[in-house]
């Protein structure tokens, strides 16, 4: 029978933990200088959050049409958002908003890879996202991707978004299914208690010797390439006391951490900026997480769910901004908020509660910082918020205005299982934003 090294590892005691085909080495991006290229904090409002009661009200509809919510005045004049985000409306001035965007699915799972990728669903062979992307073009001493995924975010009917797609597992983020905000958080591939570094090294020898072996079994496979890289990686994490400060949120005052809120999302998003100051380049987080993953899917309760979800984000995104900002690293950190798709203009009748329903055909996205121009809004929705009526937007161009901001080469291409494949075969990017 044929066993994989990471099955052998795992059998024989030598588990080096879920790291392995997801790992990065936070250590060697810590090495990187003060002048850093643009990085990204994209907090992913999973499930579809509601355009209509956030950033494009609808006050002169119907109550079927415009929900509870007021418009309220921001510090960008003309610009209103939902009375629900006070501290947002505070710094609208550090973002910029895009209400015309589109996408070609109302579906979960396909919309996921789409906004992260910017090239629709493809089994065979999936386009990767931008992060993956990211550390694919912009090498670092790292031998796999310098970012980090927040929440496992995979529909069981598709590929996970965000991943490397056809550039392969070693462009894969670096996994964290833990509560950030629970008491004892702690990222177990740093866990080498009970374990000297005398024992690690031996560890490591050992682990080369069943490589080499393995490895003969392994070399038409394409995997084998990077499972050293792997290996190594996993061990490298599990000595580097660098890594481990920079997921340490103890170090923060807590009044800071208090203003982003004592919450998953709060302490998330703080996490997300240590990790940026730290040298990691891309951040993806959940943005909000409670009975399942698609936490922002209000097809019933719509607003007694908003009434709960709103402030956590008003605060978190609010207080990452003005961090940011007072830190002199909002120039440098692309933040986006976007979910894979809006909500109906029209709320349902559900018997559980009034709800939204799934809705491509237009919503709304945020990009602050990372060089944008920002108390900008680009386009606009008809009366009812169902479809662009100015400067439509669509997700390739918004993921090719990312790829602007971060210096990526759109059209750059990669031979995949015999094909040639370009990293983003269509959109444009916002020139507004630049």
């Amino acid at each position: 029978m044929h066993i994989s090294r990471r099955e052998f590892f795992s059998c024989g005691g030598l588990s080096i933990g879920a790291i392995a085909p997801l790992g990065m080495a936070v250590s060697d991006v810590l090495a990187q200088g003060a002048d850093r290229p643009v990085n990204v904090i994209f907090m992913f409002l999973q499930g579809g959050a509601s355009h209509i009661d956030m950033y494009d009200m609808k006050p002169r509809m119907s109550d079927e049409v415009r929900g509870k919510y007021e418009p309220a005045s921001t510090n960008v004049p003309g610009l209103q958002l939902s009375d629900q985000l006070p501290k947002l409306s505070a710094c609208a001035d550090k973002f910029s908003l895009i209400r015309s965007m589109h996408s070609y699915t109302s579906k979960h799972g396909e919309g996921d890879v789409h906004i992260m990728c910017g090239s629709p669903v493809d089994k065979v062979l999936q386009a990767p996202g931008v992060g993956a992307v990211l550390s694919w073009q912009q090498k670092q001493q790292a031998p796999i991707p310098p970012f980090v995924h927040f929440g496992d975010m995979k529909h069981p009917a598709y590929s996970a978004p965000g991943y490397g797609g056809y550039l392969g597992r070693a462009h894969n983020p670096f996994l964290i299914k833990q509560d950030p905000n629970a008491a004892d958080f702690s990222v177990r591939e740093f866990d080498s208690a009970g374990v000297d570094l005398s024992r690690l090294a031996g560890r490591r020898t050992l682990l080369k010797q069943l490589d080499r072996f393995q490895s003969r079994r392994e070399r038409q496979l394409e995997f084998a390439k990077s499972q050293d890289a792997f290996t190594e990686q996993a061990l490298s994490l599990a000595t580097s006391s660098k890594a481990k400060e920079a997921f340490d949120l103890s170090a923060e005052p807590a009044a800071l951490r208090d203003a982003y809120g004592r919450n998953r999302v709060g302490q998330g998003m703080l996490l997300a900026r240590r990790l940026i100051e730290a040298g990691v380049r891309f951040v993806t987080i959940q943005g909000y997480v409670d009975t399942g993953i698609y936490a922002w899917d209000h097809h019933w309760g719509i607003f007694p769910h908003l009434d709960r979800q709103l402030p956590i984000y008003d605060n978190s995104y609010a207080a990452l901004l003005n961090d940011l900002d007072s830190r002199g690293l909002l120039e440098t950190t692309l933040v986006i908020t976007a979910g894979e798709f809006g909500r109906t203009p029209k709320i349902n009748a559900n018997k559980r509660g009034p709800g939204r329903d799934h809705w491509g055909r237009c919503f709304s996205v945020t990009l602050g910082g990372g060089g944008v121009q920002l108390g900008r809004v680009v386009g606009s929705s008809d009366k009812y918020g169902a479809a662009p009526a100015e400067r439509p937007v669509s997700v390739p161009d918004f993921v090719a205005t990312v790829y602007r901001a971060l210096g990526l080469n759109a059209k750059a291409e990669f031979v995949a299982q015999g094909r040639l494949m370009t990293m983003l075969p269509d959109g444009s990017p916002v020139h507004e934003l630049f």
